[in-house]
């Protein structure tokens, strides 16, 4: 009979001793043996008359050794689901475990060492910690501006003769040149769309009066300002980090002198602005915008509520780690073995992934958290919705969608993520309604920031 014993050799750090005798494995062993002898092929014998006596011979000691290990893991997995050990990762092989004193000739009792590592208990209470619950004013001027783009994107596109305002859209050319405008052969030519308020104001009074064919001389650095250059650069293949670049001059021509034409604030307007609200004055207009700003920051808000709830689980709930198990299991547990001092690089970011693992399981498991198909079959049907940017897909006629996302379904690894996404959600959502919230206004402009510096 194999024996089991157990004890502690540091915090949440124990050694599991096997020790297995010749008749835990010895009736394995022998039906290892015929098993092999069955299946070998090998020259001068018939396949599956090969006699046992040759197998033996020939791979009796490393059928030996398989059969004395699986007889010792066996007793081992068995001791840990008997005890009902939680435990991190895998048992540990101890350093002493050696088979070159194996000998099938002479069976008798092996041992063989383990080392674990137990999960801490974990003690959670929400109710000691009060977070603030930012509600973003919404103001005048973020409605009025929304106004303008809503008037602005659904308006009505006009081609006039020349250039004449700042919300005139150009479409341009821009080819490398010298400061004359020459352009040498065979430069390329880069497309492009621009508002004329994308340009420096000084910029825009040279561009009042031009038209279509017409080209202007400008450098990157005095045309526009660092906020509309970062990303035209880019599209241009400019180096923005060296300033002799953005110097450089540009022959930019003018294709076609465009103008969005505003929509009027009426019925027809609000309607196409708002298709799922009951929308026929100014003033419920301006409402409708009032409440998807408001919603818009309201989950922003949330989200950085979940964050700080993040961070407090991190840096408030005091748990303990076998850390040199940890370590150990870092350096050999993986694909590829570690040097201590990659390890002791790492540790502090495992440690808190590790953190947030134990905890959010322990959310999920005292309160019995989950998702249902149903649920992640709406989760993949909004993902997909949110690709297509609001487009028209067809009304009514949504069948074709229903079909895509059961495809979607199919796919295990889309199905893992939505499912760690949608029971991570839950996580903070229950987490969130066991802590005291104080509610604090604060301006978009002081929340930004606040934002900024949290994800520093």
């Amino acid at each position: 009979m194999p024996t089991v014993s157990r004890e502690n050799i540091s915090l949440l750090n124990d050694k599991i001793t096997v020790t297995v005798s010749k008749e835990d494995y010895t009736a394995g062993f022998e039906k290892n043996l015929k098993q092999y002898a069955k299946q070998a092929n090998i020259p001068g014998f018939r396949k599956g008359m090969v006699p046992t006596g040759v197998i033996r011979k020939m791979h009796g000691p490393a059928l030996f050794a398989d059969e004395v290990l699986r007889s010792v893991e066996q007793h081992l997995m068995n001791y840990l689901k008997s005890e009902k050990l939680d435990i991190f990762a895998q048992p540990l092989p101890g350093a002493d475990n050696n088979i070159s004193h194996f000998n099938m000739n002479e069976p008798g009792d092996y041992t063989f060492t383990f080392e674990i590592g137990l999960k801490p208990e974990v003690s959670l209470d929400l109710s000691k910690w009060t977070l603030t619950k930012y509600e973003v004013e919404v103001t005048n001027s973020m409605i009025d501006e929304e106004s303008d783009r809503l008037r602005q994107r659904l308006g009505k596109m006009s081609e006039p003769e020349t250039v004449t305002c700042e919300d005139n859209v150009l479409n341009v050319v821009f080819e490398a040149a010298d400061e004359s405008g020459n352009v040498a052969e065979g430069t390329a030519k880069k497309e492009n769309s621009l508002l004329v308020k994308y340009f420096t104001p000084s910029f825009q009074k040279k561009l009042m009066g031009l038209k279509k064919d017409d080209h202007v001389v400008l450098q990157l650095s005095s045309a526009f300002d660092e906020k509309e250059r970062e990303w035209l650069v880019k599209d241009l293949g400019v180096d923005a980090s060296n300033p002799s670049e953005l110097d450089q001059y540009f022959k930019m021509s003018i294709a076609k002198v465009g103008l969005v034409e505003k929509r009027e604030l009426n019925e027809e307007f609000f309607k196409e602005a708002f298709p799922t609200k009951e929308v026929k004055s100014e003033a419920e207009f301006r409402q409708a915008i009032q409440e998807e700003i408001a919603a818009q920051w309201s989950k922003q808000a949330v989200n950085f509520l979940h964050h700080e709830l993040y961070h407090k689980f991190l840096d408030d709930v005091k748990i303990e780690y076998p850390e040199s198990f940890l370590k150990r299991w870092m350096q050999t547990g993986g694909e590829k073995p570690k040097t201590e001092s990659e390890v002791e690089a790492e540790f502090p970011t495992f440690l808190n992934q590790l953190q947030w693992t134990l905890i959010s399981d322990k959310i999920v498991r005292d309160n019995n958290l989950d998702v249902n198909p149903e649920e992640l079959k709406v989760h993949m049907r909004e993902q997909l919705l949110g690709y297509f940017g609001g487009m028209n897909l067809g009304g009514d006629n949504l069948g074709w969608l229903d079909s895509y996302v059961d495809r979607m379904m199919q796919d295990e690894q889309q199905m893992e993520s939505a499912y760690r996404r949608l029971i991570t959600e839950k996580v903070f959502e229950w987490s969130a309604a066991q802590v005291k919230t104080a509610g604090k206004s604060i301006s978009a402009d002081d929340f930004m920031k606040l934002q900024q510096e949290h994800h520093h």
